[in-house]
């Protein structure tokens, strides 16, 4: 703990003019006051919890200054049109499990904090209206990311990064050992990296980047990790081969690749090995057995489906289904009696995000999410080249973020949620991200200027 003389010298430093370079000092307040840093924030804080929230909050002060503005802003963007779209199939399918929640109160309480996102996804798309300010997120997002598995090589090599010691079975990176998102976070983010890395420096600096972040991913022992940064490589890897022969030349490699780096990993890692043991359980061809390697998924998921059987129309209410567990699972269940989300609780979520969506918001929910799914394929195929090609990192990114053959976290939590809406924000943004940079654009008469407008 801090004491107070050292709080007094501290504060005495920050209010003593800091002299610093002109030209840094010019970057400094040109980054505080584009457009494109609340947007940033919410990555750059993602490792401190609700923290990143403040990015949020920053994005939905714009979209009021935005609409203070210009009221008929939302008719001259079809990305944002195409967002609200989108934000409202999600809504409505916790909006119309609430009434009938296990826990009204708890549902009532998700749904009103889910409305924070389409202000958020509005403030994205009108910021990130050229190509140049993409791009620049993109790559500022790609650093941000590059800087947190150079810590988490750190940690692998020393035992110790900015977020502290590494858990037993797995590196935690700056998320720290009691917030182990490290890997899904690198896989989820991992297509900007590439990106800027291929953009940057050609084949040879895509391939120094996939090897740059599959160490850390692997160590950080989250086995839906490596299957989202897989599906991630796949992308590049066709974009790269564009050819049936040499896309399967690409996968051969990179299993070579694969295989060797587990192999080295398994021998000098203890914590790999650890995860590797749990895992190889599998082989012994028992329902007790792949239930144990897969960390009890199997448990939570036929409790799922006895949960759906009795919910079938709109679920037992969205971020209910830790409170609806224990009334569906057997007394003896390890969710319930040892690894429970609280007390008088079950497992946190499905872990899976078609489940999730069943469990939670019922065949319903499914629907509007079906919708909302095939809405955003038409968008995105009834735009050109150009605009699939600008939204490149940021649509591998939510394939792997949601790709189904995999297990994922929650996407009705606040985290991972906020999350997700951001790149689907970014998405929205990007396939939209027309208009030219000499293009003259109005500044808004308000105090916090250029916000909400792109220019």
């Amino acid at each position: 703990m801090p004491t107070i003389k050292s709080c007094i010298i501290v504060g005495a430093l920050l209010a003593r003019p800091v002299a610093m370079p002109q030209s840094i000092r010019t970057h400094l307040i040109a980054a505080l006051r584009s457009p494109l840093t609340p947007i940033w924030l919410v990555i750059f804080l993602l490792p401190f919890g609700r923290a990143s929230e403040f990015g949020t909050l920053l994005c939905m002060l714009g979209a009021i200054i935005l609409f203070v503005r210009d009221r008929r802003a939302l008719t001259d963007h079809a990305g944002a049109r195409l967002l609200l779209w989108l934000w409202a199939a999600y809504f409505l399918a916790a909006l119309i499990s609430a009434p009938g929640a296990v826990d009204p109160a708890r549902s009532w309480n998700s749904v009103a904090a889910y409305l924070r996102f389409a202000p958020f996804g509005i403030y994205v798309c009108f910021a990130v209206r050229r190509e140049s300010r993409l791009n620049a997120l993109c790559l500022a997002t790609g650093i941000v990311v590059a800087l947190w598995a150079l810590d988490a090589w750190m940690q692998a090599l020393t035992g110790y990064s900015l977020g502290g010691h590494a858990e037993m079975q797995r590196i935690s990176g700056i998320f720290g050992a009691g917030n182990l998102k490290l890997g899904p976070v690198l896989a989820s983010l991992s297509p900007f990296v590439l990106w800027a890395a291929r953009r940057r420096f050609g084949r040879t600096g895509l391939i120094a980047a996939m090897l740059f972040l599959l160490v850390p991913i692997l160590l950080a022992g989250s086995r839906a990790a490596w299957v989202t940064y897989g599906v991630a490589l796949l992308a590049f890897f066709w974009l790269e081969a564009r050819t049936p022969w040499r896309f399967l030349a690409w996968i051969l490699a990179a299993c070579v690749v694969f295989a060797l780096a587990m192999g080295v990993a398994w021998k000098t890692s203890s914590r790999f090995d650890a995860r590797m043991d749990r895992t190889m359980v599998a082989l012994h061809d028992s329902r007790h057995a792949i239930n144990y390697a897969a960390s009890g998924r199997l448990d939570i998921w036929r409790v799922t489906a006895r949960m759906f059987a009795a919910h079938p129309v709109v679920g037992v209410g969205v971020r209910d289904f830790r409170e609806a567990y224990p009334h569906y699972a057997p007394p003896n269940d390890h969710f319930v009696t040892e690894e429970a989300c609280g007390v008088g609780e079950g497992a946190c979520h499905p872990h899976q995000i078609v489940l999730e969506v069943a469990a939670d918001t019922g065949v319903i929910g499914l629907l509007l999410w079906l919708a909302a799914v095939g809405w955003a394929l038409r968008a995105w195929r009834s735009v050109g080249q150009d605009a699939r090609r600008r939204a490149l990192p940021v649509t591998v990114a939510l394939a792997a973020m949601m790709f189904p053959l995999n297990t994922h976290l929650a996407f009705y939590s606040a985290w991972w949620g906020l999350l997700f809406w951001w790149l689907l924000a970014l998405w929205c943004a990007a396939l939209y991200a027309d208009v030219p940079d000499d293009a003259p654009v109005k500044l808004p008469r308000v105090r916090m200027r250029n916000v909400a407008d792109g220019a």
